[in-house]
């Protein structure tokens, strides 16, 4: 795995072994980069569930302005801290080392996110207490995008009831990602 294009191009990127994580693979982050490519100079990005992070790590390469990590395992977030330094981005960089709600409440009211990329474990359903919990939040607003990667069977059929709106879903062959947005 490595950063696919920006100002840490090709450096690798260190994952923890196992099957704690499931890095997001190099074609898939390809794309989702090529979908967002214009957009991510200057944003403010928020991976949650950010296992190595390489996805926040891709945005800041990218010219985001700030990227937060969070990540729930401490093995992982050191992983993180770790592949940051290597990349030289730490600067631009927050590590949160808690669980995705815990950490929304920590940052309500000190960010406002362009982005907001989630990967949580698959088929836990992690994705809807965290869409609820955002629903209200000042983190984002109507402009900005939550992307989240699931497995193709998780459904999402609950958003529109919860005030979201699906603008685009990209399938691969096992998973798919979701382009969502606050509704009016």
């Amino acid at each position: 795995m490595r950063v696919i294009a920006g100002s840490a191009r090709r450096i690798p990127l260190k994952t923890l072994e196992g099957l704690d994580t499931r890095p997001t693979q190099d074609r898939i982050k390809e794309t989702l980069f090529n979908i967002l490519q214009y957009q991510v100079a200057d944003c403010c990005f928020l991976d949650l569930f950010a296992g190595s992070g390489s996805i926040g790590i891709e945005a800041l390469s990218r010219g985001a302005e700030k990227a937060v990590f969070v990540e729930n395992n401490e093995k992982s977030a050191a992983v993180i801290r770790e592949n940051l330094k290597a990349t030289k981005l730490e600067e631009r960089a927050v590590v949160m080392n808690c669980d995705a709600l815990t950490a929304l409440r920590r940052l309500n009211g000190k960010y406002r996110f362009d982005f907001i990329f989630m990967d949580p474990p698959y088929n836990h359903q992690l994705e809807r207490h965290v869409m609820e919990a955002l629903r209200d939040s000042v983190l984002i607003n109507k402009q900005s995008t939550i992307i989240i990667e699931s497995s193709m069977e998780t459904s999402f059929d609950y958003l529109e009831s919860i005030g979201y709106v699906v603008e685009k879903t990209k399938e691969y062959k096992t998973n798919k990602h979701l382009f969502i947005y606050r509704g009016e």
